[in-house]
C-alpha cells in the first residue's frame, strides 16, 4: 500500500471512530475523586479487612506521639507489617499506597522494599533483610471532617500522610536506595532513585565555572543528609546558587528536579505542593552541591527554599547508597495546617 493510500485509510478509520463518539455532555459523569477522598476510602477499606488483633497493631489515636517517631534505619517499629497480613489485607495495604502515590512514586516505594532482598543476598545475610518488614499505621479515624494520618515505614522508606480538612500533607517523605545501582544478578543496572541522581548532576553540569563555584559548598560530600530524622527540619542559612542567578534553561532544570520529588505523589497533591513552593518565591530557591560530579563520585545536593528542603546524599558503600528526603519547614506532619485548623475550630465555638 502506498503512503497516500495508507494516509486516507487512517483518516477514514479516524472519521468513522469520531462519528461514533457521543458528546460527553450527553453522558454526565461524577467528578473524579480527589486524592484526599481516595485516601479516606482506601484507609477505611484497609481497616475494614483487619481482624481485631491486626487493627490494634495498625491504629493509634491521632494525637499519639508515635506519629512523629520516624526514621529510615532498620529498627523495630510500631504498626502492622506486610509479613503479618493475609492476602486481602495486603491488597488493601497496596491500594492505600496507590491512593496517595503516583505511579512513579508507587514503583519507587515498592522498589525500595524489593532492594532489601537484593541487599540481603549481596551481604550473604538474607535473614537480616526482609522486604516484608514495612509497617502501616493509621492515626485517628479516616474521614473528611477531623484530622487523621497514616504512615508507611521500614528500612529506607518513611512516608507520612496527614489529612486536614481535605488537604493532604506529604512530608516528611524519605526514600533510600541500597544499592543505588544493582551491581549483578537478574536486576543488574536497576536504579530505583536514578532520576534523582541524574537530574541533580545534570543541573550542576549546566552551571558555568562561576556559578558552579558558588553552588559548590564542599569539595567532599557529607556522610549523610544534614537533617537526618529530626522532628523539625531546619538549616541555619541558605547556601549555594539561587535561582535568581540562573538562566532560563537552568531554572527549568531546577524545577524538573523539584518535580521529580513532588510528583511521587498523586497529581492533585503534587500540584498543591508545587504551587506552595512557587508562591513562596521560586527565585529564592537555592541549589547547593558537594563532592564530585562524575558518576561513581560521592556527591550530595540540596534544594533549599523559603518553605521547602530536598536533600540527597550518595556517599556510603563507595557512593552506591542513596538517602533522599523532602521536608517542609513549617508543615511537616501537617503542623501549620493543624495549627490553623484548631485556631478556627476554637474561634467558632
Amino acid at each position: 500500500m502506498r503512503r497516500n493510500e495508507r494516509h486516507w485509510v487512517f483518516m477514514g478509520v479516524f472519521a468513522a471512530s469520531a462519528a461514533a463518539v457521543v458528546p460527553l455532555s450527553d453522558h454526565p459523569t461524577e467528578p473524579v475523586p480527589t486524592a484526599a477522598n481516595q485516601m479516606v476510602a482506601a484507609a477505611q477499606a484497609f481497616l475494614d479487612v483487619l481482624d481485631p488483633e491486626s487493627r490494634e497493631k495498625a491504629t493509634r489515636p491521632f494525637e499519639h506521639e508515635e506519629r512523629f517517631n520516624w526514621h529510615f534505619v532498620p529498627r523495630a517499629r510500631e504498626g502492622l507489617p506486610f509479613d503479618e497480613m493475609n492476602d486481602d489485607q495486603r491488597r488493601a495495604a497496596h491500594a492505600l499506597m496507590r491512593s496517595a502515590l503516583s505511579s512513579a512514586g508507587y514503583l519507587k516505594a515498592t522498589g525500595v522494599m524489593r532492594l532489601e532482598q537484593i541487599l540481603g543476598m549481596m551481604e550473604n545475610r538474607p535473614e537480616r533483610r526482609n522486604p516484608e518488614r514495612y509497617y502501616f499505621l493509621v492515626f485517628g479515624t479516616p474521614g473528611q471532617d477531623s484530622p487523621w494520618a497514616w504512615r508507611l515505614e521500614g528500612h529506607h522508606l518513611s512516608l507520612s500522610f496527614t489529612s486536614v480538612t481535605n488537604t493532604v500533607v506529604t512530608t516528611p517523605a524519605f526514600m533510600g536506595s541500597n544499592p543505588a545501582t544493582v551491581p549483578s544478578g537478574p536486576s543488574m543496572g536497576w536504579r530505583v532513585l536514578g532520576a534523582e541522581e541524574d537530574l541533580g548532576r545534570a543541573l550542576v553540569l549546566m552551571l558555568n565555572a562561576q556559578q558552579r563555584a558558588k553552588a559548590t559548598i564542599a569539595s567532599e560530600a557529607p556522610r549523610d543528609i544534614f537533617t537526618g530524622a529530626d522532628r523539625t527540619a531546619s538549616l541555619e542559612r541558605f547556601e549555594g546558587l539561587p535561582a535568581s542567578e540562573m538562566n532560563d534553561a537552568q531554572r527549568v532544570a531546577l524545577m524538573r528536579l523539584i518535580e521529580e520529588y513532588v510528583h511521587n505523589m498523586q497529581h492533585d497533591i503534587a500540584h498543591e505542593q508545587l504551587e506552595k513552593i512557587t508562591d513562596a518565591g521560586f527565585e529564592k530557591i537555592y541549589f547547593a552541591w558537594a563532592g564530585g560530579t562524575e558518576p561513581g563520585d560521592g556527591h550530595y545536593y540540596r534544594v533549599h527554599g523559603p518553605t521547602v528542603l530536598f536533600e540527597y546524599d550518595n556517599t556510603q558503600n563507595d557512593a552506591n547508597h542513596v538517602h533522599a528526603v523532602w521536608r517542609d519547614f513549617s508543615n511537616d506532619f501537617g503542623d501549620d495546617l493543624l495549627r490553623r485548623h484548631y485556631e478556627q475550630s476554637n474561634h467558632h465555638q
